[in-house]
This record gives C-alpha cells, sequence and structure tokens, in this order.
C-alpha cells in the first residue's frame, strides 16, 4: 500500500481522535465535582488514578471504533457514545458510593482505584461491543 495514498486518512483519523480526547478530557473534568488537575498538581493520587482511568475507559473505544469504523463519520459517531458511556460509569459510581466526591479529593485511593478501574473495565467491554 502506498503510503503517500493512506496518509491523508491517517492524518484525518488521528486528528479526530486528539480532539475528541481533548473533548472528552475537558467534559468529564467538567462533569466531576472535583478539581481533578489542582488535586493531581497537589499529589493526590486517587484523583490521578480516576482520570487516567477515565480516559483510558474513552481512549479503548475510540481506538477501537477508529480500527472497525466505516468512515470517519462512523468513528466520530462512536467517539460520542464512548463519551456518554464514560459519563454514566462516572455518575453510576458516584451514586453508588455517595462518599466519592470526598474520598477522592482527600486522597482515598480506594475511592480513585474503583472509579478508575470501573471506568476502565466498562471501556473495555464498550470497545468490544464495536463491531460489524
Amino acid at each position: 500500500m502506498d503510503l503517500l495514498h493512506t496518509l491523508p486518512n491517517f492524518a484525518a483519523y488521528l486528528a479526530t481522535a486528539i480532539a475528541l480526547f481533548g473533548l472528552f478530557a475537558s467534559l468529564y473534568i467538567r462533569l466531576t465535582p472535583y478539581a481533578e488537575i489542582r488535586l493531581i498538581r497537589q499529589g493526590n493520587l486517587s484523583a490521578a488514578t480516576a482520570l487516567v482511568g477515565a480516559l483510558l475507559g474513552f481512549a479503548l473505544p475510540l481506538a477501537s471504533a477508529i480500527a472497525n469504523s466505516v468512515n470517519l463519520r462512523d468513528m466520530l459517531l462512536w467517539g460520542l457514545i464512548a463519551m456518554l458511556v464514560q459519563a454514566l460509569v462516572y455518575l453510576g459510581i458516584a451514586r453508588l458510593v455517595p462518599e466519592l466526591k470526598e474520598g477522592i479529593a482527600n486522597n482515598i485511593q480506594a475511592h480513585g482505584v474503583l472509579l478508575g478501574g470501573c471506568s476502565l473495565c466498562v471501556g473495555l467491554l464498550n470497545a468490544a461491543c464495536i463491531v460489524y
């Protein structure tokens, strides 16, 4: 396959994926009631674990969408669905563990590991479900 022939598709998919990733990170940080970036800068491992889990939980289905999509619009749609799924994971865990907000703010690592782990697990399942 000629590299120059596929390079525009690569660039379009990569630019779209990076834009979706940035959008997800921005929206997720606004969805959560604690300031992840500030907490991470202060050395809060719980906030870092939860955020990295959510980012990976989004990146996995996004990568699957890139690999399985029939066109850029299709990949974009699956990326938006992956965003929704990750938001629902956060909302579900926050409801299941009402003290999650304070736990992450107070660096209780069990809360960060639970949220990050659930985000990653659901992201993996979400990625596997993107098939044609």
